[in-house]
């Protein structure tokens, strides 16, 4: 059987922005978003539109969140980022409007391929729809959708796509029944 060498791995492929833009970012980053201390969302949305993010109005940002590169990241109008959010976004977030990502939620859009010998790093795109909600503490796999409405609760697993205004819970996240707005 062959064995995993890490040794061999190899993802200079991967090139998300020139190494002194990351560095500022990183410094900005925990000065700013990382940090505790409640500054004004509207001070994170400007610096987020300077560092190449598309963000839209009403954006409400909470503190300590961890965002890998803004300049892929889209969101849309009346969005809230909630405390302890981690948009892991070595490729594209597209975040809708009037979503809610609730405290402690991750989004994933990097993996590595447990079959190959040197574990190579993929990247996959999520999407997140007009008035989609992740619960606190779920995550957001690579590649995943949620389309419009859809809720992922608390502390579940979107490991693929969710329908337009389903509920989704668990590891991996299943259909438990149809939201409805009232």
């Amino acid at each position: 059987m062959k064995q995993i060498s890490l040794k061999n791995y190899n993802n200079e492929w991967f090139k998300p922005g020139s190494k002194v833009k990351i560095i500022l970012w990183t410094v900005i980053s925990i000065i700013f978003f990382r940090a505790s201390f409640p500054f004004p969302s509207f001070i994170k949305v400007f610096i987020l539109r300077i560092f190449g993010a598309r963000v839209g109005n009403g954006v409400v940002i909470k503190p300590s969140v961890n965002i890998k590169y803004p300049w892929k990241l889209r969101v849309g109008d009346h969005t809230w980022i909630g405390e302890k959010v981690w948009i892991d976004n070595l490729d594209a977030i597209n975040i809708g409007e009037n979503c809610c990502l609730s405290q402690g939620c991750y989004l994933l859009t990097g993996n590595h391929d447990f079959s190959s010998s040197t574990f190579d790093l993929m990247i996959s795109s999520i999407n997140i729809d007009n008035e989609a909600w992740v619960g606190a503490k779920s995550i957001v796999c690579p590649g995943v959708t949620l389309q419009r409405a859809s809720v992922l609760t608390v502390g579940s697993v979107a490991t693929k796509d969710l329908e337009t205004y389903g509920v989704y819970q668990g590891n991996p996240a299943k259909k438990v029944k149809q939201r409805v707005i009232k």
